[in-house]
């Protein structure tokens, strides 16, 4: 049992309307928990910590949220919710919402929300701060393929703007251009986004977690061991990897703290995710994606995770743990980094 704080907050807890966990999860299994696992570690570590805790479930409704709003009366809103409507990219303005109301909330803002979830968007802004991330061209829905001259194979074919390793596998790497035109399609059809085309980087999966608004924290690097599926493939983070459990086990996939990493190599991951942070404009947490290129140990940022998963065992909270930071602190510093940024317009503090 965590140490209650000085000062109880009322906590509205915001998560999507299916993943509105139960109040006791004894006798479930773990695969009966996963969906909602990250929703109910941190309601319960709010409790724990001694906060009056309201959980709303929201779909495609905002009266539902004005509504809670109304009634609790929350000092902060716990924001869990990773879409609206369906619509990963629409979570922006489910928080642009709270601040009009002048509601605090943590996590990220409007604007790191925007620039971060479109990952084209993402990469050009990194270019013109000359940080490196691979080389890539963008096919929208609609449209076919043009020459790819600069880029070079392997490729990678991805989501443009779906997160959590939607539509990715083992055939998304392509060697060629009928697979590579074939793979695109496949985005275009069965995700439905446009499709981003990136230079496949051979490496170790590097994860850096950030806490902060205007002072920056960077968390130990933590990594996602992945060569059990060398045998079998690319070490790539496929949707499969990153939720079945099943097949996590099979492959032995886990992310632990990387070991062996030079300490120039650390401070220089350090610095380039405070660059991407500010970059980015993200405030409250998030999570940043990096290749560790093994041929010559370049650094790539592959993705910035805003509002990444905060379940108790995942990699956040357990780089937080090797911080110094048990759960229901780091779960309390998440909510005093939205307390302190306050309610207005990107407010920052």
């Amino acid at each position: 049992m965590a140490r209650a704080v000085s000062r109880a907050r009322r906590v509205l807890v915001l998560m999507h309307e299916l993943l509105v966990p139960p109040d006791d999860i004894s006798g479930m299994t773990e695969k009966e928990v996963a969906d909602f696992k990250c929703e109910y570690d941190v309601c319960t570590a709010l409790a724990e910590l001694g906060h009056h805790v309201t959980k709303l479930g929201v779909y495609d409704e905002l009266a539902t949220l004005r509504k809670a709003v109304r009634e609790t009366k929350p000092h902060v809103v716990f924001n869990l919710l990773e879409e609206f409507k369906g619509r990963p990219v629409f979570d922006h303005n489910v928080v642009g919402y709270l601040e009009l109301m002048g509601v605090k909330y943590t996590g990220n803002n409007p604007r790191g929300l925007v620039l971060a979830r479109d990952k084209v968007l993402t990469k050009k802004i990194l270019h013109y701060h000359r940080i490196d991330t691979p080389r890539f061209a963008v096919v929208p829905r609609g449209r076919k393929l043009r020459a790819l001259n600069r880029l070079r194979f392997p490729l990678i074919v991805k989501s443009a703007t779906e997160e959590a390793s939607a539509g990715l596998s083992q055939a998304s790497i392509v060697h060629e251009g009928d697979a590579l035109a074939e793979r695109i399609t496949f985005v275009h059809e069965r995700v439905k986004t446009a499709a981003l085309v990136e230079e496949y980087v051979e490496g170790r999966e590097l994860y850096a977690g950030v806490l902060g608004n205007q002072r920056l924290q960077v968390l130990p690097i933590w990594e996602l061991n992945l060569d059990g599926l060398r045998e079998h493939g690319y070490a790539i983070a496929t949707y499969r990897a990153k939720w079945d459990l099943d097949y996590q086990d099979r492959h032995k996939i886990m992310a632990d703290r990387a070991t062996g990493l030079q300490p120039d190599v650390v401070r220089h991951i350090q610095q380039v995710s405070k660059r991407v942070y500010r970059a980015l404009e993200l405030s409250g947490y998030a999570r940043l994606d990096f290749r560790l290129r093994e041929s010559d140990g370049r650094l790539f940022l592959l993705e910035a995770n805003p509002n990444a998963d905060i379940s108790r065992d995942e990699e956040l909270a357990s780089a937080a743990a090797a911080a110094g930071l048990d759960y229901e602190h780091f779960i309390q510093k998440i909510l005093g980094l939205g307390i302190a940024r306050g309610a207005g317009p990107y407010a920052q503090g």
